[in-house]
């Protein structure tokens, strides 16, 4: 899908030596992706201590399948 966004040239040219990308659509898609990469990330560790889980990891990983 084509969008148009407008970014300052300063932020675009940082973004662009951070990510070493070779065109600002590739700089832009990886630090997208990255943003929700993290975004996931820190959704699975708001999780921590909300989960209660039955069987031990020891137990969970020889069960028979």
């Amino acid at each position: 899908m084509r969008t148009s966004v407008t970014i300052e040239k300063e932020t675009i040219d940082e973004l662009m030596d951070a990510t070493k990308a070779r065109s600002k659509a590739m700089a832009v898609r990886e630090a997208v992706a990255e943003y929700i990469r993290r975004r996931k990330i820190d959704k699975i560790k708001s999780l921590k201590g909300k989960l209660d889980f039955d069987a031990g990891t020891a137990e969970a990983r020889h069960r028979e399948r």
